[in-house]
């Protein structure tokens, strides 16, 4: 009756297609990690728990300790603190990223291109082809080790403000600060030298710019990180890289990756230090018709760049029309039951799920293509393991919906 009215909440899902033909996955960044990320969806999934496993197999040795016992650490012990440090949180980020990729692959979603917020893009270069697991973990792990062996001092500021607007704000001040990231069309992320960068919020903010201090150990993509480059320089030289397999739009330059950039160590370490221009990236996605961006990470940490990014490129949207953006996981909620309400959601949108895949043992249940004239056809009480496409925590009549 809910949904008879259009209340779809908690009684099942509705979507339409936007008449875009391609789907990417994008995957967060630094800052979107959580404690215990993960750890509910290797209990329920066997291919998350199998994939993962498989990441931390080469993660591990390259740590002071086992990344499982950071990830899903007490809330008040010391190894949960640790998760929040660049020497953790970017090996962890990359092993839950990958894990979830693989676990939807098996479930038949997959993208047409890819794209990573910074330390998210190195992931998505695994999945392309263009890292091995082990040379995608030794990068990673050498990646958030150097970065952790900085020492502190270091601040970033996101601003409601365009790249045009800030860049004359930056001028005499280069040696100290620059652009981390733009995120979106009035998004950007400034990073650098505490002092410098907190009197240059305190301008912008007099100047009618909303300013946020953002709560990092270090100044990523800064001036700050460059004592580091050479050693990182070495590492990276060290590894074999490939063409991509499948697109993957870089944040370095906001267009795809050509096989040439992929297999050059320079621009490995470039997507270090130069700012992330994800708005660039999602741009080029939006120009190629991509009608579906899955966003891959513990929590919808870009989901509402995404949007904003969208907006300017296309306008404002109507319900069920253009594209969809579908975080996987938010912050917070029950991981598992949070996964299959999104694998839903995408198969309303249109996207091909392996619904055997998701529910081992699950069977569709037929309807009646005829009025139901007064006569109940619905099922009492189905558990949800036992229906095709629900809303997880539901039953009965919206559930067969």
């Amino acid at each position: 009756a809910r949904f008879a009215r259009g209340d779809a909440t908690g009684a099942g899902v509705r979507g339409a297609g936007g008449g875009f033909a391609e789907t990417a996955f994008v995957f967060t960044g630094q800052g979107s990690q959580r404690p215990g990320m993960g750890r509910a969806l290797a209990a329920a999934f066997p291919v998350f728990d199998a994939a993962l496993r498989e990441a931390c197999a080469e993660l591990d040795p390259l740590l002071e300790r086992p990344l499982t016992s950071v990830m899903w650490a007490g809330p008040d012990s010391e190894e949960a603190g640790l998760l929040h440090g660049t020497g953790y949180a970017q090996p962890a980020l990359f092993a839950f990223q990958v894990a979830l990729y693989r676990l939807l692959a098996s479930w038949g979603v997959t993208p047409a291109r890819l794209v990573g917020h910074s330390v998210g893009e190195i992931a998505a270069a695994h999945v392309a082809g263009v890292l091995s697991l082990p040379d995608a973990c030794t990068l990673v792990a050498a990646r958030g080790r150097l970065m952790q062996s900085l020492p502190p001092g270091g601040a970033m500021v996101a601003v409601r403000c365009s790249e045009d607007d800030v860049l004359p704000w930056l001028e005499g001040r280069s040696r100290d600060i620059a652009v981390a990231a733009v995120n979106g069309p009035r998004s950007v992320v400034l990073s650098g030298a505490d002092g410098p960068l907190t009197d240059l919020a305190g301008e912008l903010t007099a100047a009618g710019h909303r300013t946020r201090r953002l709560v990092v150990s270090h100044a990523f993509h800064s001036p700050l990180m460059d004592p580091v480059l050479d050693e990182f320089r070495a590492t990276v030289a060290s590894l074999s890289f490939a063409g991509p397999e499948v697109p993957l739009v870089s944040g370095v330059t906001g267009r795809p990756l050509t096989a040439e950039e992929a297999r050059d160590p320079g621009h490995w370490v470039r997507h270090a230090r130069e700012a992330v221009r994800f708005a660039d990236a999602v741009g080029h996605l939006a120009d190629a018709r991509t009608g579906v961006y899955v966003e891959l990470g513990p929590e919808a940490a870009l989901t509402p760049m995404v949007d904003e990014c969208l907006e300017e490129r296309l306008g404002p949207r109507e319900p069920g029309t253009g594209p969809v953006v579908e975080p996987l996981l938010r912050g917070g909620e029950d991981e598992e039951g949070a996964l299959l309400s999104a694998a839903v959601r995408l198969h309303a949108h249109g996207l091909p799920v392996d619904w055997p895949a998701v529910l081992p043992g699950a069977r569709t249940v037929p309807l009646p293509t005829y009025a139901f004239r007064r006569e109940s056809y619905w099922l009492a009480s189905v558990p949800v393991g036992t229906v095709a496409v629900a809303s997880p925590g539901t039953a009965g009549a919206a559930d067969a919906a």
